[in-house]
């Protein structure tokens, strides 16, 4: 007999794994800020060097992790609701389809932690996990979907992400310019 929740636990492996190979590149950025600015000779009369790494990876792990999180969170909610708009099925099929899916980001992840020494790399091993696990979600929940319902939930996904990582940008653009503003320059 084959259980179903055998799956149940990789999103949460994935989002360590992610979260850990972003940690620590950021850590050694951090850590080389704090020696070109020379803090970190200060930091070590009261701190060991090992309980310095640990704690600044630990942090720096928490905010990523919270990231993903969130992140698989909205994933989430997006998927269900493109489900509950677009699907003509009613008994939670096209959602039992895709959990396997979870299987692409453990992979995506594993391959993550092999590329610690650049942002660009994990970066981009996420975006095209999720890609593939975008084109697998349609792949498998496409039989139980018209071809409308299909775009419409296709269109559905790049509209709300577009939208998500536009207002993000602008967001940030406009802190930094706000920052920039209030210099005594």
């Amino acid at each position: 007999m084959k259980n179903a929740y055998y799956t149940g636990y990789f999103p949460l492996i994935s989002i360590l794994l992610f979260s850990l190979s972003s940690a620590i590149y950021t850590e050694l950025i951090i850590l080389e800020f704090l020696k070109k600015i020379g803090l970190y000779i200060g930091l070590l009369e009261f701190f060991s060097v090992t309980g310095i790494k640990l704690t600044l990876l630990f942090i720096i792990f928490l905010l990523f992790f919270m990231l993903f999180s969130a992140l698989k969170l909205l994933m989430d909610a997006t998927l269900q609701v493109s489900l509950l708009l677009f699907s003509k099925e009613y008994e939670g099929e096209s959602l039992k389809n895709v959990r396997l899916g979870s299987v692409i980001y453990l992979i995506g992840a594993s391959i993550s932690i092999l590329f610690t020494s650049s942002i660009m790399a994990i970066a981009l091993i996420f975006i095209v996990t999720t890609l593939i696990a975008f084109i697998y979600f349609i792949y498998k929940a496409s039989e139980n979907w018209s071809t409308l319902g299909l775009v419409g939930m296709v269109f559905f996904h790049v509209l709300f992400w577009s939208v998500f990582t536009a207002s993000i940008g602008y967001s940030v653009i406009k802190l930094y310019n706000s920052l920039l503003a209030s210099l005594p320059v």
